[in-house]
């Protein structure tokens, strides 16, 4: 039931991006994976900047796994910007990091975080995880038309 909207993956770490892509993998999950290392790659592929100039922006992901500790644009930047812009406001994203912070946790929700869920360490736990999470945005979340806010 996965949808042909792909995923993006916004994720500085190489290791936890291996995890993640190892995670959908195992779930079976097919959607396209977009991987976007930091803040300022992840708002050039939704809105079409930098390397992807050109790209159909009318193609928005099904759902975004957003870290928060990225380099050149943070990702409560990243989510700020999502919010703000009308083609993006209502895409489902979701806060996976390392993060333990109070104050990450409450300005990721004030932003329009639509969850926030701290990475488990454990290996397998992760790989759980981040499946389950993926297994309900995609195949059990309902997820309208977002291009039409």
């Amino acid at each position: 039931m996965a949808t042909d909207r792909p995923i993006l993956l916004v994720e500085d770490n190489p290791d936890d991006e291996v995890l993640t892509l190892r995670a959908l993998d195992r779930n079976k999950i097919e959607n396209q994976v977009v991987v976007a290392r930091d803040g300022l790659e992840a708002l050039n592929y939704l809105f079409g900047g930098g390397r992807y100039a050109g790209r159909d922006i009318s193609v928005m992901p099904a759902v975004i796994f957003l870290d928060l500790k990225l380099p050149r644009v943070d990702g409560l930047e990243v989510l700020r910007r999502l919010r703000a812009d009308e083609r993006t406001a209502l895409l489902p994203v979701v806060v996976l990091t390392t993060s333990r912070e109070p104050q990450d946790i409450h300005e990721a929700y004030r932003l329009g975080a639509n969850s926030y869920i701290r990475k488990p360490v454990d290996f397998e736990r992760f790989l759980r995880t981040v499946g389950l999470l993926a297994q309900y945005w995609l195949n059990y979340n309902e997820l309208g038309d977002h291009t039409h806010p």
